[in-house]
Parts: structure tokens; C-alpha cells; sequence
């Protein structure tokens, strides 16, 4: 009960400490433009007379920035969790909060509010934030290895994956756990002859009475799910009763490309599994830089669109848009466009050229394709045909980055049910597969290239995809 009133404790301090570096933040924000406010001296920026509806409205945002930051995970206890994963979420959690105020100063007309106090809330903010929690994280750690502010840990089972993660746990001991010892029905690894001596082993049927009789702050449970389900039902439920934390080691069963988080819903809770990111916040700022970067490219790029319509209606008969059915996001269908740069009836002629296609795999390509017309040479070239896609983006069909949308038939073609996973999140116009030589890649590199992609997505890897697609569509790489 003392452990689960400090942790409460350190964290409402965690939430004192942020709305305090908040309020600073602002602060230091509203200084930095105050030259363009018309305000010249510290005095006359303390002498403004602050009205009730602008302290509501400030108030207002603090209540949004706490509820964004609690639901971004940053007021949980993180003692297992790396400060580097706890940077990320602060930085994450600052993007939707400072993304947030910028809106907020839209519908409100905050003058306050410019690109230079965006640009000094934020940066202030994050910088305050880390530095905060690196140093509580060093001052605790600092404890910890004096013995104090320590968690008693048992870990159920004795198999490799328990003894290997015991070695964790002791080889750091700023963590503050200390082994009290395993449960199960005997010693299994065969590695744990100096766990025997040094700690005991509590039967699985004694499990309840040592609980009672001693003190636990944790338990970890290292059994496989599928040998072991109604012990972990037991265990689970005897730790409930007795309000002790209890975690699952997932990747003892489910497959190790999933990854998963608790959600609930009503009285019920579940494990959801998934790949690629399900981080809410980061898939809503990509679904903005979507439609803001290809409204903004629509229309820049509109007399680019207008003289491209023209000249493949002068070079050949038929429409100036080629629309497929298109594969999308958990295999929907949506009708992809892009600039006609074939015969009108170029899916119809395929069926006499599939034996001569020379691409590897499932997807039809030759290199002298005799459908395609000599405006759509030029066109596949640049990529220039690709451009209606941003029409898909703007609908939400298709994302600016992300695996290319296939074709119906070449879908139909799949061997490997492997391929499948790249359906997962919404495909984009460029990606991995476009910036490392497209054409000129296999079609199973080319797979694994999109998978990679959805293992390792973030909102850096969109920016860095996006940058580098400039000189590979300049240079015309791997383009047919």
C-alpha cells in the first residue's frame, strides 16, 4: 500500500510539474513576441489587464494539454519502460498539444499566437519536459541502488525466457525490483542452477498462501499462454484480489512481428494485437500533413495538370484519366487515378502480352510495352501520371506515403499469404519501393521493402521518404 501511495504521489507530481512547465512555456512564448505585439518593456507586458474570458480560455487549454498528455501515456508508471521511449511520447504528446493550441488560436482569433510562439512554446516545452524526467530518473536511480524505493518481484515459471529476464531485471539495479522468487512446479531451465541456491520456489498450488503471507509488489508471468491458460487465470485473479500488479509477458504466444496494448471496453478488457503504429495522434497528424501538403500541391501544380490534359488528348483518342480498381487499406476497393498513358484499351490487350511479361512475381511489366502511347512515355518518366493520385489523398483512399496500391489481378496472383500484411495500413504514392529504384526491384524485395516500412512507420520516416522521392523523380529512377 506505501509503494502504490508513492507512485500515486510521484505521479500527480508529474502533472504539477507539467501544467507548471506549461504555464512557463506560454510564458516564455508570449516574451518572445512581444515586440511583435507592440509591447516594448517586461512592465507594460505585466500591466496588461487580463479579461475573465481570456483566463476561461486559458484554463480551457490547460485542462486539453493535461487530458492530451494523460491519454498519450505520460503520467503512467514507466519504471520498465526506456527514458528514450518516454522522449518520443513527449515529443508526440507536445506535436498534438501545440497542434491543438494552433487550432484553438484559429477559431479563436488569438493574436498571441503566431508561428515564432508556436516554435518557442514547443521547443520550451519538450526541452523543460525531458529535462524534468531525466533528472527525477537520475535521482531515483540513485536510490534505487542504495536499496531504497524498492519493488518486491516474483516471476511465475522457470523456463529460459523467466531466467533471462531475471538477468534483466538484476543486472539493472536503478530499476528498484528485487527477485523475491519463482513460482512454478519445478526448476525447468536447465541454466538455473545459481537461482536454485539463491532463491525459493514456491509451488503453483501455494501460490495464494504466499501471497498472503508475504510482501509482493509485482508479479510477472513468464508461461507460455497456450500451456498454461487456467493457471494464468488463477494467478491473475488471486493478484487482482489482492490489488498487486501482475504483467503478462505477451511474446511468449503471440507471434513476435505483433505487437499489442490493453484496451477496454465496458466491463471487458482486451489484448489488442496488431502491426505497424496504432499510435491515435501520430496517425492523425499524418491524415493533416495528407490533405494539407495535397490540397497544396492540387493547386500549385493545377497548370501542370492542365497542359498534361491537353497534350494526351491531342496525342491519342480516349479519355485523359486512366481509373482502376485499386486494392486499399484492409483490401478495400477504391478506383485509383492517374493520366491515361495507354491505348484506351490497354487492359484488354493484356491478356495476348501476359506471356511476355518480365517482371518477377504476380505484377505485369515488359519493357517496350506496346500500349503505351509516346506522351505516356514521357509521362511514366517523370512521374507525371501520378499525379491524380492527390486527388485519391484528399478523399482519404490513399495516404502521400505508405506501400503502392496493387491491382485486383496482381493481388489475385499472391503465393505467399505473408504478402498480405502490407493491406494493413492505407497505401501511398511514394515509399521505400519508389526511393531505392522501383521498376528495377523484385517483386518480393519490393514486399519487403513495404513491410519494413509498416514495422518501422513514424512520422520521420514519412518526411525522410518524402524528401528523398524529389531527386529519385527528378532522376527518373527505376521508372517504366
Amino acid at each position: 500500500m506505501v509503494i502504490l501511495e508513492r507512485r500515486d504521489i510521484l505521479l500527480r507530481s508529474f502533472q504539477l510539474a507539467d501544467t507548471f512547465i506549461l504555464v512557463c512555456s506560454f510564458s516564455l512564448a508570449t516574451l518572445a513576441v512581444k515586440n511583435e505585439l507592440g509591447i516594448v518593456s517586461l512592465e507594460e507586458f505585466l500591466a496588461i489587464r487580463i479579461s475573465l474570458q481570456n483566463l476561461l480560455l486559458f484554463c480551457g487549454l490547460l485542462l486539453s494539454w493535461h487530458i492530451i498528455f494523460s491519454m498519450s501515456g505520460l503520467y503512467y508508471s514507466r519504471r520498465l519502460s526506456s527514458f528514450w521511449m518516454e522522449v518520443v511520447d513527449i515529443i508526440k504528446a507536445n506535436a498534438l498539444a501545440t497542434g491543438f493550441l494552433y487550432v484553438a488560436a484559429f477559431l479563436f482569433n488569438i493574436v498571441l499566437v503566431n508561428t515564432l510562439f508556436i516554435i518557442v512554446f514547443c521547443a520550451a516545452n519538450i526541452t523543460l519536459m525531458i529535462i524534468v524526467r531525466f533528472l527525477l530518473r537520475f535521482f531515483l536511480g540513485r536510490v534505487r541502488r542504495y536499496g531504497r524505493n524498492l519493488r518486491n518481484l516474483l516471476i511465475v515459471g522457470t523456463n529460459s525466457h523467466a531466467i533471462k529476464f531475471a538477468e534483466k531485471i538484476l543486472e539493472k539495479p536503478e530499476l528498484g525490483y528485487d527477485v523475491v522468487g519463482f513460482v512454478d512446479k519445478e526448476w525447468v531451465c536447465a541454466e538455473c542452477e545459481g537461482y536454485k541456491r539463491k532463491y525459493p520456489l514456491i509451488p503453483l498450488q501455494k501460490f495464494g498462501d504466499y501471497l498472503r503471507e508475504n510482501v509482493v509488489d509485482e508479479v510477472i508471468i513468464c508461461l507460455p499462454i497456450k500451456h498454461y491458460y487456467d493457471i494464468y487465470s488463477r494467478i491473475i485473479d488471486l493478484c487482482v484480489e489482492q490489488g498487486i500488479v501482475v504483467r503478462l509477458v505477451a511474446d511468449l504466444f503471440f507471434l513476435s512481428l505483433a505487437k499489442s496494448r490493453i484496451e477496454q471496453f465496458g466491463e471487458d478488457t482486451f489484448i489488442s494485437l496488431y502491426t505497424g503504429n496504432m499510435n491515435s495522434g501520430a496517425l492523425i497528424i499524418k491524415r493533416f500533413m495528407d490533405i494539407s501538403l495535397s490540397m497544396a500541391l492540387l493547386v500549385i501544380l493545377s497548370p501542370v495538370f492542365l497542359i498534361t490534359a491537353i497534350a494526351i488528348k491531342m496525342a491519342s483518342p480516349g479519355p485523359v484519366f486512366f481509373i482502376q480498381e485499386r486494392l486499399g487499406r484492409n483490401k478495400r476497393l477504391f478506383r485509383l487515378y492517374k493520366f491515361r498513358t495507354m491505348v484506351p484499351n490497354a487492359e484488354e490487350m493484356q491478356k495476348d502480352l501476359e506471356k511476355y511479361n518480365e517482371a518477377s512475381g504476380p505484377v505485369f511489366k515488359i519493357k517496350d510495352d506496346p500500349r503505351i502511347t509516346p506522351i505516356g512515355k514521357f509521362l511514366r518518366k517523370s512521374s507525371i501520371d501520378e499525379l491524380p493520385q492527390l486527388l485519391n489523398v484528399l478523399k482519404g483512399d490513399m495516404s502521400l506515403v505508405g506501400p503502392r496500391p496493387l491491382p485486383v489481378r496482381d493481388y489475385r496472383e499472391f503465393d505467399k499469404q505473408w504478402f498480405n500484411r502490407r493491406f494493413s495500413v492505407r497505401p501511398g504514392i511514394t515509399g521505400l519501393w519508389q526511393i531505392n529504384g522501383r521498376s528495377d526491384i523484385p517483386f518480393e524485395k519490393w514486399i519487403q521493402m513495404d513491410l519494413k516500412y509498416i514495422d518501422r512507420w513514424s512520422l520521420g520516416l514519412d518526411v525522410l521518404i518524402l524528401m528523398k522521392t524529389i531527386p529519385a523523380v527528378l532522376l527518373g529512377r527505376g521508372a517504366a
